[in-house]
């Protein structure tokens, strides 16, 4: 066995145990509502961190985990988004959106205003790799990278679901403007932005590899948190900018 794979530790439950297992997680699953009232209390980085840690335990094609969380507390970051959203919002609701789209919708009373992107301390935003870097130092695309994501993201809306914290989910389309904004690379694609904090009672993007991932930190000049970019593929490391 290669040296690069990760022993299996497993041990097999009694029934039993599996069936209380089984109804503890869906009682508490089934507790999980999407909100749009947030406290706007500041949730800490480290629970952050953790779900993107749970979300990077998700399998991927060829188990190259091709996601990118990048997560965003800084409120003039935060507002640049919600513009630039609510600007493409504004067309989808307009002059995009079907009759039948639109059917769904109205239930539920959504609009292009997004409030939430600003008022929830946390945005979480899902990017998705098509393309990585291959050892002859070319690009080389990726496998099964949206159903990767997918996964993931999954993952890490339960993470968060079981910590005490509230999530919603957005995706505004079209959402390159969130690379542009974020400077992620052009392989990069935005799929989901989570919000997440303590309800009002949350947004988010993903990842790690056992200890093999990498932190963006960006600092204002009083080192308050700004972005934190968490990305897979690459040795462990973290650097500050300030």
């Amino acid at each position: 066995m290669s040296n690069d794979f990760v022993p299996l530790e497993w041990n097999e439950l009694p029934e039993d145990e599996m069936k209380l297992r089984a109804t503890a997680l869906y009682e508490q699953m089934n507790l999980r509502r999407t909100t749009r009232h947030f406290s706007e209390r500041m949730v800490p980085r480290e629970l952050i961190e953790k779900a993107i840690m749970c979300a990077s335990t998700a399998p991927s094609g060829a188990h190259l985990q091709p996601w990118t969380f990048v997560a965003v507390s800084n409120a003039e970051m935060k507002m640049k988004m919600r513009e630039a959203a609510e600007i493409e919002e504004e067309k989808t609701y307009s002059e995009r959106m079907p009759e039948a789209w639109q059917e769904v919708l109205q239930p539920l009373g959504t609009d292009a205003v997004k409030e939430h992107m600003t008022t929830a301390p946390w945005l979480v935003i899902l990017f998705r790799q098509s393309k990585r870097m291959r050892t002859n130092g070319e690009f080389g695309p990726t496998y099964y990278s949206t159903e990767s994501c997918g996964i993931a993201a999954g993952m890490f809306i339960q993470a968060i679901h079981n910590m005490g914290l509230v999530t919603l989910t957005h995706t505004p389309s079209p959402m390159g403007f969130l690379r542009e904004i974020l400077g992620r690379p052009a392989h990069e694609h935005a799929m989901l932005v989570c919000l997440l904090d303590i309800l009002q009672k949350m947004l988010l993007y993903l990842i790690c590899r056992e200890s093999h991932w990498k932190m963006w930190l960006f600092s204002s000049n009083n080192h308050s948190e700004v972005i934190s970019v968490l990305s897979l593929l690459i040795p462990s490391s973290l650097i500050a900018l300030s």
